[in-house]
């Protein structure tokens, strides 16, 4: 794809950056085919290749409008098409520089700004989320059944710094030969403390300690709502709380939700341009992994089959966004679960972090087709890898939807 921007827009790290991207297109529509949105709606300004139209044009300041930051804020950043792609177009980066440049020449409509600044402010503190659950679960009566349907029913906490007494006596010793690193997740907390300390439990079998450090956002969200500078400070924060451990005691930072271990894996990227955090940020990186990068580490304690069947959702951030498939299949298998087949697996859920908040309608017909898709076979449980897809897939299906580590504790 050929380009015209000005020098000046050449000479900066972004605009090098976009001009690379651009020039690896080569306008073939693969993208599309593989595009939930643009399979929903069949606007090609709804489509990878016409988000990335918008984007040159914007740049080569033909100007941006309202109705084309929509067609922006469509897109689920699910990167099936960055899969897709023959050329290894990175659109996510694209659009990534696309949102930040365009969100600050355009004005938002006062009631969407404030939308968007509420989610930020509540669903990146485990406090505020709490509290929202509580008055949700109170007037849950009196909501209607589709909002009712995703609130999250209450679960006793669980701490993974105090594992069930069979597992933690007989196995302290072991313990401290190997640890790593985890955080609480800001929603995850809240809505499934189970998940956390199942995967402490599962590892700790392992002779691996998990500890939780002191934090909980790891930013994605505000960062993808283009709150930049918010992102920042927390993942600046993040860093400050991470960084000791992880040179010194602890091996990896393993997330146990795929959308942060996503996320974070973009520190490097993110904070490339922060010559305090240049070099801690890529560290970070580096030593990030999904526990699902860590299967062949897990040791099970029983291959008897369980007589269930499990339909497997992977995340877009798993699948798509790094490149993570086949493991999470194979120890499931390995522990005994029967797994079914799912058409379209590779198409997005429609949960996308705050997306279902921002796009219902969108988000509510991918919720129909993946809950169809995943029901189709019967199984007896749905599992996936992000509590984001978890909670949104819970309000289309009565069928049980667990997070895959906390099938590894079922004898």
């Amino acid at each position: 794809m050929q380009t015209s921007f000005k020098p000046e827009f050449l000479q900066t790290a972004d605009g090098q950056r976009v001009n690379e991207i651009l020039r690896n297109c080569v306008h073939c529509g693969f993208c599309n085919a593989t595009c939930p949105t643009y399979q929903l709606t069949g606007n090609e300004l709804d489509g990878p290749r016409g988000r990335i139209y918008l984007i040159k044009g914007f740049f080569e300041e033909k100007g941006s409008s309202n109705i084309s930051m929509n067609h922006l804020d469509r897109c689920l950043t699910c990167l099936a098409c960055e899969t897709t792609c023959p050329s290894g177009v990175e659109y996510g980066d694209l659009i990534d520089i696309g949102r930040k440049h365009i969100e600050v020449s355009i004005k938002r409509p006062v009631f969407n700004k404030l939308k968007r600044s509420l989610i930020i402010s509540i669903f990146s503190k485990p406090a505020r989320v709490a509290t929202l659950f509580s008055l949700a679960r109170l007037f849950k009566p009196l909501l209607p059944s589709k909002l009712a349907k995703k609130i999250p029913a209450k679960i006793p906490g669980k701490s993974p710094s105090r594992p069930p007494s069979k597992y933690s006596a007989k196995n302290s010793s072991s313990l401290a030969k190997r640890k790593m690193l985890t955080i609480k997740g800001c929603v995850q907390s809240v809505a499934a403390p189970q998940i956390n300390a199942a995967a402490s439990q599962v590892l700790q079998q392992s002779d691996i300690q998990l500890d939780e450090a002191p934090t909980s956002c790891c930013g994605a969200l505000a960062f993808h709502l283009t709150d930049l500078e918010k992102a920042k400070r927390t993942i600046r924060s993040n860093i400050n709380n991470w960084y000791g451990k992880l040179s010194n005691s602890h091996e990896n930072l393993v997330i146990v939700s795929s959308g942060c271990s996503s996320f974070i894996k973009q520190y490097g990227t993110i904070m490339q341009d922060d010559n305090r955090y240049t070099k801690k940020a890529k560290f970070i990186s580096e030593r990030c992994k999904d526990l699902s990068e860590i299967t062949t580490e897990i040791k099970i304690k029983t291959s008897e089959p369980k007589n269930k069947t499990v339909a497997l959702h992977s995340p877009c951030t798993l699948q798509h966004g790094q490149k993570i498939v086949g493991s999470i299949e194979t120890k499931l298998q390995e522990a005994g679960y029967e797994l079914v087949e799912v058409q379209n697996s590779d198409i997005c859920c429609g949960s996308a972090g705050a997306y279902s908040l921002l796009q219902t309608e969108l988000s509510t017909q991918l919720l129909h087709n993946k809950v169809t898709n995943l029901e189709a076979k019967q199984p007896d449980i749905i599992a996936t890898a992000n509590i984001g897809c978890l909670m949104h897939l819970q309000s289309g299906t009565k069928t049980p939807i667990k997070h895959w580590i906390e099938l590894l504790t079922e004898q």
